[in-house]
């Protein structure tokens, strides 16, 4: 595979094993030349270089991946998918072409036919910088911030007063949706989230992209990505996968799941996710529950999270991880973290759960506590000055040696008062960095600064450089600088300024100043010691100053960020019961994951008092939606809302009856493993204040009508990609229940769908079909069938919808059209699909979602059955209609053109089933690698088995065995 780019092929999904040749090809093309037509007349007739390549920050030039590719942009699954020749490179392109012209046309119909106006605004900025002014704007209401829009770069963000300061028609500062790409990859999926969450609308959707990984195992290195549990740290945060919590996604990457098996040594593996709040699947009207943890509990969470994201500074542990793994050598200069990352977390978390003074002080002493004790990370002692600088700064936490005043001593001696926190400004001359970073292998190493003394050193990495030159201003007891920024950076005669922000305490009173040097450093790391250590020495020091060198460093007072506002979380549920107090958050005995929530309420109400307290009542707990249990006594009923969606049905009760209080307590929902959603995973959300429309919840939209069909008149052919895609859905655990029959609702829906597609497809060797019957195996009843006009690609999520027609069978249906319904039900078209013990139910809650999602050219109205009954679905019983009549009779075109169906057109809703993946990153798919067996001598595969590298259909545990075999196996060699 060597000389093979894969990354453009991604755009044919689950047709990228038929598509890597010709993508490859083209990247190398467009490499040389620049251009994606393959005529030689359009080449040597291009005369405008793209703009997007001729500008950056660093200024005017092109500096363009090698692996770029125009088309990845573009789908081209149905394109190879449907091909009945072998295509080529100019194929792809007018494919392209094609889609762009397609893409213009829809977007131009869009703003010319609704009156809605469309505005585009563009900030060019590094994206956490613009993430945090918004959150200053939303919070201060401040419009010119001090935050640079980039390294490198002095000028701050400012917002146009004009438009985010208008009272009639405000300019948006949070957002429904933010797509963030694949900036985990370069930012970190914790910076990512810290910093869009705060900028989110109550229910919005961020989404996340990997393509990068640097372990040995790409699946399931996404839930090591936030350090900690990602249950826990999505209550805390308040956003949480959404595939997380059902056990599936609807949209596919088994794609790249097969590609990372057969190549496991690729450095790439495409993850997209999807983030909601945890308490967005329930249409809970201003529902927002307070929430308390037990404070060490917490404290200790934090500070496990913290041991995680540090304990690689330190070299023996490090290596002890990571071995001779080259590819994590590699990459450890790829740092994303650092103190002032984790303060913004906690900055973050404390004001997601609206814990008080007291509490939160009561959680950073045990953090600071156990950071005091520990001694297995000795490099935190040389960034902890920088962490409690950092907590200061922002208003998170001040430590003990921030409340006492500082000596005005040095240079300090003519201020007026010194301040806990200051700025240090460091020139460094150009020549230094041409001596240091010319030349090959230099790469982006991180960049840090360090003070240091005889005896003492500290190290800051929030630093901040540009090119250009200091002028000093002010006086002696209020110094301040001027900046004059040289625009052509690199490639100007500017030295660097550097600035960070550090504790005033260490240049007071540990040391003298005349012994402290301010260093302008690089990050050591595995593979910067490699390259600079034999220039630079171990401490890999670029420039040093003495702090008293006025001309070199410059020390000024620095402002403290403004602090995020702590508010009082109210929930606004009726108490009929009587009040109801914050839910309590109980971790395990490891403080890694949350055991329990539990909620009290007070009994107050007459009746309740005395039926509970003096007759001995027995409250009864109902489960209504993910977030929401519903007790009741004696007739009374209260509903707890809970942070987080749980597991009603494992519940436990607490009853003081001479107290009067009722506690409940609930497990957390989490993998599909432990329960999943409950009681459904198939969620749509009835309107809410946050959003006026019903959604579906965890199942991605489709335009049908805009979906390109899928041939299906060579099954063969179409059996090589199909079958294997729609045959991945199953986790190797699914698979191990099915074929031991053991129940598992989810694994029977998908079953089902897997049933419908290949029947649909005609692919194993039977005539297509096109209508179908879901019969109840139990009892033989069947109250529902589907009319499928049609397969299509699902292009932008990797996979296939089935274009179907649904009709809910009722009385009044078969009494008005018993004679066309003999007829269908007669045919020799109609396929009966057995549904499994517990699955009608199932299919009830899904056949909505699956509704909802491609409803396009009509509403619900002000009547909806939904609206009324406050239901979805209607019912879960079999022979009676989950659906809502509002779609009933639209968009059903197909249907009236087959004489069969035709009666029934007016009865149907339009529906799009599609597979349903199981989430790689929770569990295995497919078989586990580690499991296969050399083909010689039978040992499994640990260190991971070689595939025979021409016909890859067996694998070796090394050159020995497969040299003993080859007599035997170059006969079936091909």
């Amino acid at each position: 595979m060597r000389g093979i780019t894969f990354s453009s092929a991604r755009a044919a999904g689950p047709l990228m094993h038929q598509a890597i040749s010709v993508y490859s090809e083209h990247t190398k093309l467009y490499a040389a030349t620049g251009i994606s037509s393959i005529d030689p007349s359009v080449l040597y007739s291009a005369t405008f270089l793209n703009p997007t390549f001729s500008y950056c920050f660093v200024g005017e030039g092109c500096n363009v991946h090698y692996a770029t590719s125009p088309l990845t942009p573009f789908h081209s699954a149905a394109l190879f998918g449907n091909a009945k020749r072998t295509l080529g490179m100019q194929d792809v392109v007018l494919a392209a072409q094609k889609q762009f012209g397609e893409w213009c046309d829809g977007f131009h119909d869009r703003i010319t036919s609704q009156p809605s106006r469309v505005t585009l605004r563009f900030a060019v900025a590094e994206a956490t910088a613009i993430c945090q002014a918004f959150q200053n704007l939303n919070e201060h209401h401040r419009f010119q911030t001090e935050i640079p829009i980039s390294q490198w770069k002095s000028t701050r963000i400012t917002f146009d007063s004009t438009q985010y300061g208008s009272l009639s028609n405000p300019v948006p500062s949070s957002f429904d949706v933010i797509d963030t790409s694949n900036l985990v990859d370069h930012i970190g999926l914790l910076n990512i989230l810290v910093s869009t969450i705060p900028s989110r609308s109550p229910g919005g959707v961020i989404y996340t992209e990997s393509l990068l990984y640097k372990g040995d195992d790409a699946t399931k290195e996404f839930a090591e990505q936030l350090f900690a549990d990602l249950g826990t740290v999505s209550l805390i945060l308040g956003v949480v996968p959404i595939d997380y919590l059902s056990g599936f996604f609807s949209r596919s990457n088994t794609h790249e799941i097969m590609l990372h098996s057969l190549i496991p040594e690729g450095a790439q593996f495409h993850q997209v996710t999807t983030w909601k709040s945890p308490t967005s699947a329930d249409a809970i009207n201003g529902a927002r529950p307070s929430v308390v943890f037990d404070n060490m509990q917490l404290g200790t969470f934090f500070w496990d999270m913290y041991h995680c994201m540090f304990e690689e500074e330190d070299s023996m542990k490090y290596w002890a991880k990571h071995g001779a793994n080259m590819k994590a050598i590699a990459k450890s200069s790829i740092i994303h973290y650092n103190r002032e990352s984790f303060v913004l977390f906690l900055r973050l978390a404390r004001s997601n759960l609206g814990l008080s003074v007291e509490d939160w002080e009561s959680v950073m002493e045990r953090f600071l506590d156990l950071q005091e004790s520990d001694t297995t990370m000795p490099m935190d002692t040389v960034n902890r000055q920088d962490f409690h600088s950092h907590l200061y700064r922002y208003g998170v936490y001040t430590v003990s040696t921030y409340r006492s005043s500082l000596r005005r001593v040095g240079r300090f001696s003519e201020w007026s008062s010194v301040p806990q926190i200051v700025r240090v400004v460091l020139t460094v001359p150009r020549s230094v960095l041409e001596d240091v970073f010319e030349g090959p292998n230099i790469g982006t190493p991180v960049l840090q600064c360090t003070v240091s003394g005889s005896w003492s050193m500290n190290a800051f990495s929030a630093v901040h450089a540009v090119f250009g030159r200091v002028s000093t201003l002010g006086t002696k007891a209020a110094p301040r600088i001027s900046f004059e920024e040289d625009k052509d950076g690199w490639k100007g005669t500017s030295p660097l300024v550097v600035s960070f922000s550090m504790p005033t305490q260490l240049l007071v009173n540990i040391e003298p100043q005349a012994k402290l040097k301010v260093n302008f450093s690089i990050r050591s790391t595995a593979a910067t010691t490699l390259v600079f250590a034999r220039k630079l020495g171990l401490n890999l020091n670029v420039f040093s100053a003495d702090l008293l060198d006025e001309a070199q460093v410059q020390v000024l007072p620095e402002p403290l960020s403004p602090s995020t506002l702590f508010t009082d979380i109210v929930s606004n549920m009726p108490q009929l019961i009587g009040p109801c107090k914050p839910v309590v958050v109980s971790l395990d005995e490891e403080c890694e994951r949350v055991s329990w929530l539990s909620a009290r309420i007070e009994v107050q109400d007459l009746h309740v008092v005395r039926s509970f307290g003096s007759f001995g009542a027995i409250p009864e707990v109902k489960q209504l939606s993910p977030c929401v249990v519903r007790v009741t006594v004696s007739g009374v009923l209260q509903d707890i809302v809970f942070p987080y969606p749980v597991r009603g049905k494992d519940h436990r009760l607490r009853l003081a009856r001479k107290s009067l209080y009722i506690e409940v307590l609930v497990p957390p929902s989490g993998t599909s493993k432990s329960g999943g959603l409950s009681p459904r995973p198939f969620l749509t959300v009835q309107c809410s204040h946050q959003c006026p429309e019903i959604q579906t919840w965890n199942v991605h939209y489709v335009n049908l009508s805009r979906l390109p069909l899928i041939d299906c008149s060579r099954p063969k052919e179409l059996y090589k990609w199909l079958n294997p895609h729609i045959g991945s859905m199953m986790s190797t655990r699914e698979r191990k229940q099915r074929k031991k029959h053991e129940k598992d609702d989810l694994m029977f829906v998908k079953d089902t769908l897997h049933a419908i597609m290949v029947r649909t497809s005609g692919i194993q060797g039977v005539k297509a079909r096109r209508l179908f019957s879901l019969m109840d195996k139990a009892t033989h009843n069947s109250d529902t069938l589907l009319f499928v006009n049609g397969l299509r690609y699902d292009q932008s999520a990797h996979t296939v919808v089935c274009d179907a027609f649904i009709l809910p069978l009722t009385e009044a249906i078969l009494e008005r059209h018993s004679r066309p319904f003999s007829k269908l039900v007669n045919s020799s078209e109609l396929e009966h699909v057995q549904l499994m013990e517990g699955e009608v139910a199932s299919w009830k809650h899904l056949i909505p979602v699956f509704v909802e999602r491609c409803r396009m050219s009509w509403s619900h109205g002000e009547n909806c059955e939904y609206k009324v009954s406050g239901r979805i679905p209607l019912t879960e019983e079999i022979e009676h209609n989950p659906l809502c009549s509002c779609g009933e009779g639209k968009d059903v075109e197909e249907m009236l053109g087959v004489p069969l169906w035709q009666p029934f057109a007016r009865y149907v809703t339009r529906i799009a089933l599609s597979p349903l993946f199981a989430v790689s990153y929770l569990e295995p798919i497919g078989r586990d690698i580690n499991s296969r067996r050399c083909w010689l001598c039978r040992c499994k595969g640990k260190p991971r088995l070689k595939e025979c590298s021409k016909c890859r259909k067996v694998r070796y545990c090394g050159p020995e065995c497969q040299r003993k075999d080859w007599a035997a196996h170059k006969k079936k060699c091909n």
